[in-house]
């Protein structure tokens, strides 16, 4: 595969989980499965609104779903994609630190 390929798939990626609410979404389902009525319950996002993302997610193959009865369970398609999502969360926390102690010590001079 050409790099330029592999660029394109990769901002692919980047842009899928660059929304606000599907990082919600994955946040709630890193460590189970659940239904649309429990993601909405425990991300408020509306039941519309939730429906496009999880469609986006889908397509994009970062969950995945198994049916059971009525309930459809939603999970992700891979663990390695919280993994990201977490060291992000690392360097930004990180990133956060670092401006605030830069501004605290300004602050004292």
């Amino acid at each position: 595969m050409k790099k330029e390929s592999f660029y394109s798939l990769h901002a692919e990626m980047c842009k899928t989980l660059s929304n606000p609410r599907r990082q919600a979404i994955l946040d709630t389902i890193r460590s189970d499965e659940m239904t649309v009525s429990e993601l909405i319950e425990n991300t408020g996002i509306s039941q519309a609104n939730l429906s496009q993302h999880l469609a986006i997610l889908r397509s994009k193959g970062v969950v995945k779903t198994r049916r059971d009865g009525n309930n459809i369970y939603y999970s992700l398609s891979n663990t390695k994609i919280i993994k990201a999502y977490d060291l992000i969360s690392e360097v930004l926390e990180d990133s956060t630190n670092s401006r605030g102690k830069a501004i605290r010590e300004g602050i004292g001079k």
